[in-house]
């Protein structure tokens, strides 16, 4: 199961360090200026910086994992990221059940 979401930022290399960085003192993560790849007990998070934006996928076995995933890596981008207010809108694959209401 996967979800996407972007966060339009021109910081976005600095966010997926800061991210992969930060993960990597629990789990596995590994990252270069352009895509970051982070892998949880539940499942993964790739990432991939441009000049304008940060793209972030989640994939987990099953839908209470993805909705894991996401959280972690939705409250962390929200810390790290604070003064643009990132306000990620999460799309999920159409097997992943969806619960929050910021779905499409």
């Amino acid at each position: 199961m996967n979800a996407t979401a972007t966060f339009e930022t021109k910081h976005a290399g600095r966010y997926l360090a800061a991210l992969c960085d930060h993960f990597s003192h629990r789990v596995s993560a590994t990252y270069d200026d352009q895509a970051g790849h982070v892998k949880f007990p539940f499942g993964f998070c790739q990432m991939a910086a441009s000049s304008a934006r940060l793209a972030l996928t989640a994939s987990a076995q099953d839908a209470a994992r993805l909705e894991q995933d996401i959280d972690v890596v939705t409250r962390h981008l929200d810390l790290f990221a604070f003064r643009e207010n990132p306000n990620l809108t999460w799309h999920r694959s159409p097997d992943a059940n969806p619960k929050s209401s910021k779905t499409e």
